[in-house]
């Protein structure tokens, strides 16, 4: 059992490929998706179940907005696969991998995790984060088989 308060995001590398990869074939706007798995206590424990790319609705390079019909997807399959969405993904293109004012303004789950892939230097740079009443607090994320 993961404690609740000591999270580390866990991706498999096939999963961060997906998110990593999805991030440049939407440049040059932003990307973003949703990520799948448990919860305990409206808290996601970091094991992510799956990935789910999604369309920008906003078609923007400064902001991302997760389209309705890919939300609906989402929410859909976790139902059926047991488990919750508990994080949202996106890029930044021209900045580094932290939290946007923006970002923190939408950040619509105090229980969910927020990584961001930076694409603004040669290799990606991926960070996550907790976002709760307007405070950010990092996440470390593990790469496991």
């Amino acid at each position: 059992m993961i404690a609740v308060g000591v999270t580390t995001l866990r991706l498999t590398r096939h999963q961060h490929a997906v998110m990593v990869g999805h991030c440049y074939d939407g440049l040059p706007d932003e990307a973003c998706g949703l990520l799948l798995g448990p919860m305990i206590g409206g808290v996601a424990t970091g094991v992510i179940t799956d990935t789910r790319p999604c369309v920008n609705a906003d078609a923007s390079a400064r902001t991302y907005t997760v389209a309705p019909k890919d939300m609906l997807r989402a929410m859909r399959a976790a139902e059926s696969a047991g488990v919750e969405i508990v994080g949202v993904w996106h890029s930044h293109t021209h900045t580094t991998a932290y939290p946007s004012p923006t970002d923190v303004r939408q950040a619509v789950d105090p229980g969910w995790i927020y990584p961001i892939v930076s694409l603004r230097d040669g290799a990606p740079v991926m960070r996550a984060y907790r976002i709760v009443a307007e405070v950010i607090t990092e996440v470390p994320i593990e790469i496991v088989a």
